[in-house]
């Protein structure tokens, strides 16, 4: 397909490098260095100017663009770049918008301006860390399958009744259906058999139904009742806090932010007045005493620096925390908070290249390409993706799991066929129209076939 990225941010060009390895990008942006840059390092083509000049988006071949992506750093040059690229002619557009103050117009926008798609990064990111919050024994919860598969991340301690278990024998201890389809141990990614020993310390990430994921978590911790979240601080009052406050209140969750700009804080006691909002300094050692910090079930480190994210959300889980969540945006960053023992980390720009990603597969699906959905996991070394079986001509169809090899490196996490969920066995089959979800360490998948020797 034939796409347009305006904005070389750090959005615009981490959707640039995915979308380059399979499509025509081009890339417009005011600053000529970020052009060169993106131009020599993705093998894309660039153009430096104004999106908002009609001459600039002729010169892109904006009549023959199949998606339109707006990203930059400005909401209404985002809306109206779309807007002008509608009407000359690209078949689907894409806008970022952060300000809250488009919320109720989303929908409005979407139907009567024809925008396809409307990305708030820091709604989606409240949401993300509300889902967290939800499980608090979960590192990261994500969903395929319309929401009817969980696929979750854990870390095992110490007294888990999961150390020591062979994965032969889990869902027999736990009289559940669960897969346990990776594993972090020691730095090291498994896509594991039936004779993987599961010991302390290691990641698992597995996948369930929603209910079987609750039953689960209730089974692996006596104490689940008790871990659930019922008071949450959020360091930094920002628009991802203005989202995330208002889905924790739904929860039933006594939410408090700490934020040190009085003008802030007066906004945000206007729009959120069932939450406890503090005028102060929240990296102040003193102020997260005073202000009963540690005694929260959770801490959600929201400030517009990552590094001070890390260094609050690392005081907080010293000082006896049970569940702290992380805002980190700079991938070097991402990749040494693992090392910290930081367990969930949440980054809004990867949470809105996802959500593009996503759509663009969709579009992609019309021209033959089954993928719908996508994550990328373990700083980018493992893939989970859903295949959506659309033709009947495929060999694979209605022959038993155990009878087709698959390649190195991959496993088939769940099938979906109708509302049913199956966890799958060696006598189960494939069949027309099952949505597949399959982890895999091996990167550029398109096909289902292609998962198979």
């Amino acid at each position: 397909m034939d796409i347009i990225i305006v904005g070389c941010g750090k959005v615009g060009l981490t959707l640039a490098e995915v979308l380059s390895e399979e499509h025509n990008v081009t890339v417009i942006d005011q600053n000529e260095t970020l052009i060169e840059s993106a131009v020599n390092d993705f093998d894309i083509m660039g153009i430096t100017g104004n999106c908002l000049q009609t001459s600039i988006l002729e010169e892109a071949n904006v009549d023959r663009t199949d998606i339109f992506i707006a990203v930059t750093d400005s909401d209404e040059v985002n809306i109206l770049s779309c807007l002008f690229a509608k009407e000359l002619k690209a078949r689907h557009c894409i806008a970022r918008v952060r300000n809250p103050q488009f919320d109720k117009q989303l929908v409005f926008m979407r139907d009567n301006l024809k925008i396809s798609m409307m990305v708030n990064p820091d709604y989606n990111a409240g949401n993300e860390i509300a889902k967290i919050l939800r499980y608090p024994e979960a590192i990261n919860i994500e969903s395929f399958a319309k929401g009817r598969v969980d696929l979750a991340e854990i870390r095992i301690t110490k007294d888990s009744i999961l150390d020591g278990v062979v994965l032969n024998h889990l869902s027999r201890r736990l009289r559940l259906d669960v897969l346990i389809c990776a594993v972090v141990r020691d730095n090291e990614l498994i896509i594991p058999d039936g004779n993987f020993m599961l010991r302390a310390g290691d990641k698992i990430h597995m996948t369930a139904s929603h209910s079987a994921m609750v039953k689960f978590f209730k089974s692996i911790s006596a104490s689940y009742r008790e871990k659930r979240v019922k008071t949450a601080v959020l360091i930094g009052g920002g628009r991802v806090a203005y989202h995330l406050a208002q889905q924790l209140i739904e929860m039933g969750v006594k939410v408090k932010i700490i934020e040190i700009d009085y003008n802030r804080c007066l906004e945000l006691s206007q729009r959120l007045n069932k939450v406890n909002i503090s005028c102060a300094d929240g990296t102040d050692h003193d102020v997260l005493v005073e202000e009963r910090v540690y005694d929260a079930d959770a801490v959600v480190t929201l400030t517009g620096i990552d590094e001070e994210n890390i260094l609050l959300s690392l005081l907080a889980k010293n000082n006896g925390v049970e569940k702290v969540v992380t805002k980190v945006n700079r991938m070097n960053l991402i990749q040494l908070s693992d090392t910290l023992d930081l367990d969930s980390i949440i980054s809004p720009k990867s949470i809105t290249v996802n959500q593009i990603l996503q759509y663009v597969r969709a579009k992609q699906n019309a021209k033959g390409n089954n993928i719908t959905t996508l994550y990328r996991l373990v700083n980018d070394k493992l893939e989970a993706i859903e295949f959506v079986i659309r033709s009947d001509q495929n060999p694979y169809l209605n022959t038993p799991l155990k009878k087709l090899k698959l390649r190195k490196g991959i496993l088939i996490a769940s099938i979906v066929r109708g509302n049913e969920l199956i966890i799958p066995k060696g006598d189960d089959c494939l069949k027309l129209n099952d949505s597949v979800v399959i982890v895999t360490t091996t990167k550029g998948l398109n096909d289902l076939k292609n998962i198979f020797e």
